[in-house]
């Protein structure tokens, strides 16, 4: 590999395990915008939620408590994501002695207008919609029954928590619930407009930005601290993704067959390697993969690299179940993760089937580990010595021949076979043919 190539490489891998070793290095930078009196701490909830959304509101109101926050407002602009994600940061909202406001800026769907429920104001801006709030699985179908249940009993207990009618939470998420004084008849689900919210309770307000929404709120003179996502926190949400992840596995599964059957160690290697490691920075950042999962992968890969050495198999089926295991640990969701791990497993098996097609096993780590010598006759290698020299030659049995037996042969013992007679002891006889190893004699 030529050495620019190993260095640029080599320092991706560099700064992979300082982001690793220290997720929290690129802290976000918060911006007074006012000046004195109440502090207001602005966190956005922006595009799918996912895990890594939920550890950035985890370390954001944190750090709010710790700052002696006098509000927090949640600028929602969403179209939903996990049912997972969408409950735990709800639980995190719950949980807060700090008063909140959420300001829907564009849209609340699905899970966003669920974290929405959970804060003690609601204002939305005159663009602005939330609702449509039915789950659905990730190739687009409706979820089963019991999930369904479930997240509806989920959205109407948000809205009760917060005072609100929880008929209009169910119509977000029951399609079967008709409302058609608010366009949403029998098989559609609830999306409410900001007038339409305001008219049933589910917003405080209508406000064109953040300066009219502090002024509703009392808090223009109020200091506003504006958090942003670390670059650790905005690559471990684009990682945890759903799409994203069966992609990434799949380029890792891809890039180390591919590097089996290279020459040294360049660029297939290397990006599934990275592949591998951005899977498992992604989740640890986002609190999914832990230490030990880190741990049983390296013992994965240590196991694999030993079943080269010691024979037998046993060391690479535990390497390798060792890393699925590690993958499992750090998924947010078994069904998913097995899913993602199957896709990469496929492409591993298609990319492996055409290589040995098209390649062979005269090339990469292969041709260090399969025997190529041949014991061909070109070489020098005989397995047995073919006696065409005896052909014609007279000698005499030496034991009978019935059929076969011994024959002394220009003074040599020969083991020869008749064509098929028996020929007594001290016998003359002729050798007529030789066919590999069988001399053939007939009496004379």
């Amino acid at each position: 590999m030529p050495r620019k190539r190993l260095a640029f490489f080599f320092s991706i891998y560099i700064v992979i395990i300082i982001s690793l070793l220290f997720p929290g290095f690129d802290k976000a930078v918060y911006a007074d915008t006012q000046g004195g009196g109440k502090q207001i701490f602005v966190i956005p909830i922006e595009d799918d939620i996912e895990r890594g959304l939920e550890a950035f509101l985890s370390r954001t109101t944190g750090e709010a408590i710790e700052a002696g926050a006098d509000h927090i407002i949640f600028e929602i602009n969403t179209p939903g994501g996990s049912v997972e994600a969408a409950n735990n940061i709800g639980t995190i909202i719950a949980n807060l002695d700090i008063p909140t406001t959420s300001f829907i800026v564009s849209e609340a769907f699905s899970a966003g207008s669920y974290i929405a429920l959970h804060t003690d104001n609601i204002y939305m801006t005159p663009r602005a919609r939330m609702g449509a709030s039915g789950v659905i699985n990730s190739d687009g179908t409706a979820a089963d029954k019991k999930a369904q249940s479930a997240w509806l009993k989920t959205m109407t207990s948000a809205a009760e928590a917060g005072g609100r009618d929880p008929l209009y939470a169910a119509a977000m998420a029951d399609a079967s619930i008709d409302l058609p004084e608010l366009d949403a008849p029998e098989g559609e689900f609830l999306t409410l407009t900001p007038q339409e919210a305001l008219e049933v309770g589910y917003s405080e307000g209508i406000v064109q930005d953040r300066t009219e929404l502090l002024f509703e709120l009392g808090l223009s003179n109020g200091t506003i601290i504006q958090t942003e996502p670390t670059l650790a926190e905005n690559i471990a949400r684009f990682i945890t993704n759903p799409i994203v992840v069966p992609i990434l596995l799949s380029l890792a599964s891809l890039g180390l067959i591919l590097e089996l059957y290279s020459p040294g160690f360049g660029v297939p290697g290397s990006v599934g390697l990275l592949s591998l490691a951005l899977f498992f920075y992604g989740h640890f950042v986002a609190g999914l993969a832990g230490m030990e999962a880190i741990i049983i992968l390296i013992l994965g890969i240590v196991l694999l690299i030993a079943e080269f050495f010691v024979p037998g198999g046993i060391l690479g089926i535990l390497g390798i179940g060792a890393i699925i295991g590690s993958l499992f640990m750090s998924g947010a969701n078994v069904g998913h993760m097995m899913t993602s791990v199957a896709i990469a497993f496929l492409v591993a098996v298609v990319a492996s089937v055409i290589l040995f097609r098209r390649i062979g096993l005269d090339k990469g780590i292969f041709r260090h580990v399969i025997l190529k010598d041949r014991t061909t006759t070109e070489l020098g290698y005989v397995s047995n010595q073919n006696r065409l020299d005896l052909i014609g030659m007279e000698g005499i049995s030496a034991t009978g021949l019935r059929p076969s037996g011994v024959a002394i042969i220009a003074n040599e013992r020969v083991d020869v076979v008749t064509e098929g007679s028996f020929i007594q002891a001290n016998t003359p006889v002729k050798v007529v043919k030789v066919e590999g190893v069988r001399v053939i004699v007939r009496e004379l």
